[in-house]
């Protein structure tokens, strides 16, 4: 995902490990933590691969496939844009939520 700078609307400060701003596709935010690889914070205007968890991995499966182009935002502001590259254990995550609710 690549962050906008300040100047394009985006953050002014760094967003640093476990930042959970809103993943918004489809019409929908989704919150989800960020986990920044090979980088503990990310600048304005940087480019970085992370990991992103959702705190609702149930309502995600069969939604988010490679390919998918989304936007980072805080509220109704964007914040970065991205692509997803791939999704790893996200069935599985889902099952632990369910799991959890029963």
């Amino acid at each position: 995902m690549t962050f906008l700078t300040s100047e394009e609307g985006g953050r002014r400060t760094p967003a640093r490990q476990g930042y959970r701003p809103q993943f918004y596709y489809d019409g929908h935010d989704w919150d989800a933590a960020h986990t920044y690889i090979g980088t503990d914070e990310v600048l304005p205007g940087q480019t970085v691969r992370a990991y992103l968890s959702f705190l609702s991995p149930d309502l995600q499966v069969g939604r988010i496939n490679p390919g998918l182009e989304f936007l980072i935002r805080e509220g109704s502001r964007t914040v970065a844009r991205g692509r997803v590259l791939q999704v790893l254990e996200l069935e599985k995550s889902a099952e632990r939520v369910k799991s959890y609710r029963r």
